[in-house]
Protein backbone atom coordinates (compact mmCIF):
# COMPACT_ATOMS: atom_id res chain seq x y z
CA UNK A 1 0.00 0.00 0.00
CA UNK A 2 1.52 3.40 -1.44
CA UNK A 3 1.14 6.33 1.76
CA UNK A 4 0.43 9.81 0.48
CA UNK A 5 2.65 12.43 2.66
CA UNK A 6 0.32 15.46 4.55
CA UNK A 7 1.03 17.60 1.27
CA UNK A 8 -0.58 15.67 -1.35
CA UNK A 9 -3.51 14.55 1.07
CA UNK A 10 -4.18 18.48 1.62
CA UNK A 11 -3.95 19.23 -2.21
CA UNK A 12 -6.07 17.28 -3.49
CA UNK A 13 -8.77 17.63 -0.38
CA UNK A 14 -8.86 21.45 -1.78
CA UNK A 15 -8.90 20.10 -5.49
CA UNK A 16 -12.25 18.34 -4.66
CA UNK A 17 -13.26 21.50 -2.44
CA UNK A 18 -12.76 24.04 -5.11
CA UNK A 19 -14.53 21.33 -7.88
CA UNK A 20 -17.34 20.52 -5.57
CA UNK A 21 -18.03 24.53 -4.22
CA UNK A 22 -17.64 25.55 -8.09
CA UNK A 23 -20.39 22.36 -8.98
CA UNK A 24 -22.92 24.40 -6.75
CA UNK A 25 -22.19 27.52 -7.61
CA UNK A 26 -22.39 26.91 -11.62
CA UNK A 27 -25.48 24.94 -11.18
CA UNK A 28 -27.01 28.06 -8.76
CA UNK A 29 -26.04 30.91 -10.64
CA UNK A 30 -25.17 30.09 -13.84
CA UNK A 31 -21.11 29.01 -15.14
CA UNK A 32 -20.78 32.27 -17.21
CA UNK A 33 -22.12 34.55 -14.21
CA UNK A 34 -19.49 32.80 -11.48
CA UNK A 35 -15.57 33.85 -11.73
CA UNK A 36 -12.70 32.11 -10.32
CA UNK A 37 -12.32 34.92 -7.40
CA UNK A 38 -16.48 34.21 -6.48
CA UNK A 39 -15.08 30.77 -5.74
CA UNK A 40 -12.27 31.69 -3.97
CA UNK A 41 -14.23 33.59 -1.50
CA UNK A 42 -17.06 31.00 -1.09
CA UNK A 43 -14.31 28.50 0.44
CA UNK A 44 -12.52 31.38 1.89
CA UNK A 45 -9.85 30.86 0.50
CA UNK A 46 -6.89 33.45 -2.06
CA UNK A 47 -7.45 33.38 -5.51
CA UNK A 48 -4.06 32.58 -5.41
CA UNK A 49 -4.79 29.64 -3.62
CA UNK A 50 -7.22 28.80 -6.07
CA UNK A 51 -4.60 29.18 -8.86
CA UNK A 52 -2.17 27.00 -7.46
CA UNK A 53 -4.45 24.10 -8.53
CA UNK A 54 -6.53 25.41 -11.53
CA UNK A 55 -4.81 28.31 -13.65
CA UNK A 56 -8.71 29.13 -15.17
CA UNK A 57 -12.06 28.32 -15.13
CA UNK A 58 -11.72 26.35 -17.93
CA UNK A 59 -9.78 24.27 -16.24
CA UNK A 60 -12.39 23.76 -13.11
CA UNK A 61 -14.92 22.97 -15.97
CA UNK A 62 -13.15 20.71 -17.89
CA UNK A 63 -12.51 18.82 -14.73
CA UNK A 64 -16.02 18.53 -13.88
CA UNK A 65 -17.04 17.18 -17.08
CA UNK A 66 -14.73 14.48 -16.53
CA UNK A 67 -17.31 13.89 -13.25
CA UNK A 68 -20.09 13.90 -15.79
CA UNK A 69 -18.36 11.44 -18.21
CA UNK A 70 -17.54 8.90 -15.07
CA UNK A 71 -21.57 9.35 -13.99
CA UNK A 72 -22.59 8.59 -17.62
CA UNK A 73 -20.68 5.49 -18.16
CA UNK A 74 -23.09 3.12 -18.05
CA UNK A 75 -25.24 1.31 -20.68
CA UNK A 76 -28.66 0.08 -21.04
CA UNK A 77 -28.45 -3.79 -19.90
CA UNK A 78 -30.40 -5.90 -22.31
CA UNK A 79 -32.06 -8.39 -19.86
CA UNK A 80 -33.05 -11.82 -19.94
CA UNK A 81 -36.67 -10.92 -21.39
CA UNK A 82 -38.98 -8.12 -22.41
CA UNK A 83 -40.40 -7.01 -19.02
CA UNK A 84 -36.79 -6.86 -17.66
CA UNK A 85 -35.16 -5.09 -20.75
CA UNK A 86 -38.20 -2.86 -20.26
CA UNK A 87 -37.22 -2.23 -16.70
CA UNK A 88 -33.69 -2.17 -17.24
CA UNK A 89 -34.47 1.22 -20.12
CA UNK A 90 -36.14 2.89 -17.22
CA UNK A 91 -33.97 2.47 -14.78
CA UNK A 92 -30.72 3.59 -17.05
CA UNK A 93 -33.04 6.58 -17.97
CA UNK A 94 -33.40 7.37 -14.33
CA UNK A 95 -29.54 7.14 -13.53
CA UNK A 96 -29.18 9.27 -16.95
CA UNK A 97 -31.56 11.99 -15.97
CA UNK A 98 -30.02 11.99 -12.16
CA UNK A 99 -26.79 12.92 -14.11
CA UNK A 100 -28.09 15.61 -15.69
CA UNK A 101 -29.40 17.54 -12.81
CA UNK A 102 -26.62 17.05 -10.94
CA UNK A 103 -24.41 18.57 -13.33
CA UNK A 104 -27.13 20.49 -15.07
CA UNK A 105 -25.40 24.11 -15.63
CA UNK A 106 -23.57 21.77 -18.58
CA UNK A 107 -26.74 21.72 -20.29
CA UNK A 108 -28.47 24.99 -19.36
CA UNK A 109 -24.96 26.31 -21.60
CA UNK A 110 -24.27 23.72 -24.12
CA UNK A 111 -24.00 25.97 -26.79
CA UNK A 112 -21.76 28.55 -24.95
CA UNK A 113 -19.15 25.76 -23.58
CA UNK A 114 -18.68 24.20 -26.99
CA UNK A 115 -17.89 27.27 -28.56
CA UNK A 116 -15.52 28.29 -25.94
CA UNK A 117 -13.71 24.85 -25.25
CA UNK A 118 -13.66 22.50 -28.63
CA UNK A 119 -12.07 19.48 -27.02
CA UNK A 120 -15.31 20.08 -24.72
CA UNK A 121 -17.93 19.83 -27.53
CA UNK A 122 -16.14 16.23 -28.57
CA UNK A 123 -16.01 15.20 -25.69
CA UNK A 124 -20.02 15.57 -25.38
CA UNK A 125 -20.09 14.05 -28.70
CA UNK A 126 -18.27 10.90 -27.96
CA UNK A 127 -21.15 10.36 -24.89
CA UNK A 128 -23.64 11.39 -27.07
CA UNK A 129 -22.93 9.18 -30.02
CA UNK A 130 -22.54 5.86 -27.59
CA UNK A 131 -25.64 6.75 -25.54
CA UNK A 132 -27.67 6.67 -29.31
CA UNK A 133 -25.72 3.14 -30.32
CA UNK A 134 -26.74 2.17 -27.01
CA UNK A 135 -30.21 2.72 -27.29
CA UNK A 136 -30.47 1.58 -31.03
CA UNK A 137 -28.97 -1.58 -29.38
CA UNK A 138 -31.45 -2.24 -26.63
CA UNK A 139 -34.30 -0.93 -28.78
CA UNK A 140 -32.53 -3.58 -31.37
CA UNK A 141 -33.07 -6.11 -29.24
CA UNK A 142 -36.21 -6.05 -28.19
CA UNK A 143 -37.02 -6.40 -31.79
CA UNK A 144 -35.32 -9.52 -31.92
CA UNK A 145 -37.75 -10.52 -28.60
CA UNK A 146 -40.37 -9.66 -30.87
CA UNK A 147 -41.57 -6.68 -28.58
CA UNK A 148 -40.99 -4.29 -30.74
CA UNK A 149 -41.91 -3.13 -34.37
CA UNK A 150 -40.22 -0.75 -36.24
CA UNK A 151 -37.81 -0.66 -38.90
CA UNK A 152 -34.05 -0.12 -38.65
CA UNK A 153 -34.32 3.54 -40.01
CA UNK A 154 -37.59 4.03 -37.61
CA UNK A 155 -35.12 2.28 -34.32
CA UNK A 156 -32.38 5.27 -35.00
CA UNK A 157 -35.10 7.92 -35.52
CA UNK A 158 -36.50 6.77 -32.45
CA UNK A 159 -33.06 6.42 -30.60
CA UNK A 160 -31.98 10.14 -31.74
CA UNK A 161 -35.76 11.41 -30.07
CA UNK A 162 -35.02 9.45 -26.79
CA UNK A 163 -31.64 11.25 -26.44
CA UNK A 164 -32.53 14.46 -27.71
CA UNK A 165 -35.46 14.05 -25.23
CA UNK A 166 -33.66 13.12 -22.17
CA UNK A 167 -30.99 15.77 -22.71
CA UNK A 168 -33.32 18.58 -22.98
CA UNK A 169 -35.69 17.33 -20.25
CA UNK A 170 -34.91 19.01 -17.21
CA UNK A 171 -33.94 22.19 -18.54
CA UNK A 172 -37.14 22.49 -20.23
CA UNK A 173 -38.81 21.57 -16.96
CA UNK A 174 -37.04 24.20 -15.20
CA UNK A 175 -38.85 26.66 -17.05
CA UNK A 176 -42.59 25.44 -16.18
CA UNK A 177 -44.02 27.02 -12.43
CA UNK A 178 -44.03 24.74 -9.26
CA UNK A 179 -41.89 21.99 -10.72
CA UNK A 180 -40.16 19.97 -8.31
CA UNK A 181 -36.71 18.02 -9.25
CA UNK A 182 -38.02 14.60 -7.87
CA UNK A 183 -40.94 14.82 -9.92
CA UNK A 184 -39.30 16.19 -13.23
CA UNK A 185 -36.70 13.04 -13.12
CA UNK A 186 -39.55 10.95 -13.06
CA UNK A 187 -41.50 12.85 -15.43
CA UNK A 188 -38.49 12.89 -17.44
CA UNK A 189 -38.32 8.98 -17.78
CA UNK A 190 -42.23 8.82 -19.05
CA UNK A 191 -41.64 10.99 -21.40
CA UNK A 192 -39.08 9.26 -22.96
CA UNK A 193 -40.42 5.87 -22.72
CA UNK A 194 -43.41 7.82 -23.97
CA UNK A 195 -41.42 7.74 -27.05
CA UNK A 196 -40.81 4.08 -27.23
CA UNK A 197 -44.22 2.63 -26.03
CA UNK A 198 -46.28 3.50 -30.12
CA UNK A 199 -43.18 0.85 -31.31
CA UNK A 200 -44.09 -2.01 -28.78
CA UNK A 201 -46.25 -4.95 -28.88
CA UNK A 202 -48.31 -7.78 -27.09
CA UNK A 203 -47.39 -7.63 -23.26
CA UNK A 204 -44.07 -5.29 -23.49
CA UNK A 205 -46.90 -2.81 -24.08
CA UNK A 206 -48.80 -3.57 -21.11
CA UNK A 207 -45.79 -4.17 -19.30
CA UNK A 208 -44.70 -0.44 -20.07
CA UNK A 209 -47.92 1.07 -19.15
CA UNK A 210 -48.32 -0.58 -15.79
CA UNK A 211 -44.73 0.52 -14.88
CA UNK A 212 -45.34 3.55 -16.17
CA UNK A 213 -48.23 3.90 -13.80
CA UNK A 214 -46.28 2.98 -11.22
CA UNK A 215 -43.70 5.21 -11.69
CA UNK A 216 -45.22 8.72 -12.10
CA UNK A 217 -48.02 8.45 -9.53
Amino acid sequence: MIRQDGNTVRTERTRRRILDESLKLFNDQGEDAVTTADIAGSLGISPGNLYYHFRNKDQIVAELFGRLEARLDIDPRVGPDVAQSIEDLWFYLHLMLEAIWDFRFFYRNLHGLARRDRRLRDRFNRIASRKLAAVEALCEALAGQGALAASREEIRALARNVLLVATYWLDFQSLRPGRERSAGLGQGAYQVMALVAPYLVGGARAHLERLGRSYVE
